[in-house]
């Protein structure tokens, strides 16, 4: 391609972004924003997407088959899965005027993601053990309704994935399928030059498994998701699942009388903490929650944790926990938000405990009185201490594994791709069963497994990258080669540039950016290509005589050589 004909280019002035994938994908002219989490995809930037996908599409094709699914479907098959009203980053699309209303008023669900739509088709299809187990993948453009997107490609309302979908006549298929996608993956991560620095992610299962999901996590410092590693046992997991136990704190002092002390307004740990000159780990957070079938439900964890919702309601075993009104909140405990306490509760609220209060002694909570902290309160006298205390802290950067008692290591990660065991949810929304050889109907399992192809690039750039620019992996590069040429006033030079720019493209079937420009400068030419990053720079000119100069991106030092070594 020729520099000079491209559509697109760099802008070195560009303004700085906190993400470094949105600053140098726009300065070097691969992406260029159209709103908030919308992107055009320069013609540099589609080269790079295609071939992310197409290594996925590869790795795929061995493993399953490509359809392409609509992007928008009726809101029936949304509510028959009972998630039209669920899913909060659900988007619909209508008529965008009076005029187009007029011929058609309906709303349309602008799918996020493919269950609702690929269940009934392959209902309509497949319905014969003879037929199992079944898959098929696609990629394509979703859209989800970000309340903040942000971090360029890595938080998009509108993008790019793949998304795979596999039915089975059992679990154990369903559970062998899982581990083939799994390779498969890795296999992706591979090739695109992620594997070194990813992890596979234990992670929740959301509404449709209790079961681990898995997910594929890069290390990265733009990444929002936190990810906590067990080295010895080569285990990683999300942060809102980690298994969790937090430093022990050794309080050998005497017990102290108990106190109540006014503290109005006073309702953070933080500000508590400072107001009653304690340190944070002695303060008590109690949450008052209500589960799906009534039951109230008092959860307390230690100062300076939060309370892991997905934790808290297996330990109820609630299909769905919320926190409780404010009214309930006085109702239950007497008091107003932020006083509550685990003081005196009735009887027929059930009250967890985290592993972090175990041991303590003369700890605060709230007094269940408004405006009032209970100061120097001990287990025994002042509360009952439980049978069995519960991990129900969200974890943090500090805590250990409660199996080894070992330190976690704790990282920023990005997600580039997960993997769910969905089993019934979706079959049994639609009454879809196969038949047996006897006849008889049986269940089906599902498993979706999805990578994020425009992700991926946004994590690339973030890995890659250094003062000067981008360093594309060879695997995924616009091109493989980035030409330039100095002094092409001269007709000799420029006769020679565009010689080996043909022969590279036709001869050695070589992917070729030539830039061709005559008046731009070296020191601008140059510049230009460490900002877009291509591995291999190569330059003729008078100074490189009857040799071309040659240079990797990520190395410093060049050097002549002829065409015969450059290949």
């Amino acid at each position: 391609m020729l520099y000079s004909k491209m559509y697109g280019r760099t802008n070195k002035s560009f303004k700085e972004f906190k993400s470094v994938n949105a600053t140098l994908l726009q300065k070097a002219g691969f992406i260029e924003q159209a709103m908030a989490g919308v992107y055009y995809y320069l013609p540099l930037g589609l080269r790079v997407l295609s071939k992310i996908e197409q290594i996925i599409r590869d790795e795929m094709n061995k493993i399953s088959s490509e359809m392409l699914m609509p992007s928008i479907v009726p809101q029936e098959l949304w509510k028959q899965t009972g998630r039209l009203e669920t899913v909060d980053v659900l988007m619909k699309t209508v008529g965008a005027n009076k005029l187009s209303q007029e011929k058609n008023d309906a709303e349309y669900v602008l799918n996020s993601t493919h269950e609702d739509t690929i269940t009934p088709l392959t209902q309509k299809l497949y319905k014969s053990y003879k037929d199992f187990p079944i898959s098929v993948y696609q990629i394509q453009t979703k859209f989800r309704n970000e309340p903040r997107a942000k971090s360029g490609l890595l938080r998009c309302r509108e993008f790019r994935m793949k998304d795979l979908y596999s039915f089975h006549t059992s679990v154990e298929d369903l559970k062998k399928y899982y581990e083939v996608v799994k390779n498969a993956y890795w296999n992706v991560f591979e090739r695109v030059g992620l594997k070194k620095d990813t992890y596979i992610t234990l992670a929740s299962g959301g509404d449709f498994t209790d079961d681990y999901s898995h997910e594929f996590q890069t290390l990265s410092d733009a990444g929002e998701d936190v990810i906590f590693h067990v080295k010895s046992k080569g285990l990683t997991f999300n942060k809102e699942v980690t298994p969790s136990k937090a430093p022990e704190i050794n309080d050998l002092g005497p017990v102290l009388p108990r106190k109540d002390i006014k503290g109005e307004g006073i309702i953070g740990v933080n500000e508590l903490a400072k107001f009653l000159n304690i340190p944070i780990e002695r303060t008590t957070k109690t949450m008052i929650f209500e589960t799906d079938e009534g039951k109230i439900v008092a959860a307390a964890v230690r100062g300076g944790y939060n309370i892991n919702e997905e934790k808290l309601k297996k330990i109820v075993g609630a299909h769905s926990i919320k926190l409780v009104s404010p009214e309930t909140v006085k109702k239950v405990t007497g008091a107003e938000i932020g006083y509550a306490g685990i003081l005196n509760l009735p009887s027929d609220v059930q009250v967890v405990m985290d592993e972090s209060l175990k041991g303590r002694k003369n700890f605060e909570c709230g007094a269940n009185k408004t405006h009032y902290h209970s100061t120097n309160i001990n287990f025994g006298r002042d509360v009952q201490e439980p049978d069995k205390f519960y991990d129900i802290k969200i974890a943090k950067e500090g805590d250990v594994y409660p199996e080894t008692g070992e330190k976690y290591e704790v990282h920023k990660a990005a997600e580039v791709g997960n993997i769910f065991p969905l089993y019934t949810k979706f079959t049994k929304a639609f009454n879809y069963y196969y038949t047996d050889a006897e006849g008889k109907e049986q269940p089906i399992y599902m498993g979706c497994y999805g990578i994020g192809s425009s992700r991926i690039m946004g994590v690339i750039v973030e890995k890659f990258h250094d003062e000067k620019g981008i360093m594309w992996p060879e695997n995924v590069a616009p091109f493989h080669i980035h030409l330039i040429g100095l002094d092409l006033h001269d007709d000799e030079i420029s006769k020679k540039a565009h010689a080996l720019y043909k022969k590279l493209t036709e001869e050695y079937k070589q992917e070729v950016l030539f830039d061709d420009r005559v008046e731009t400068r070296a020191g601008e030419k140059f510049a230009d290509a460490d900002l877009i990053g291509i591995p291999v720079r190569l330059v003729i000119s008078k100074k490189s005589g009857d040799k071309i100069e040659y240079k990797k991106r990520a190395e410093k030092e060049s050097k002549l050589v002829n065409v015969e070594e450059i290949v």
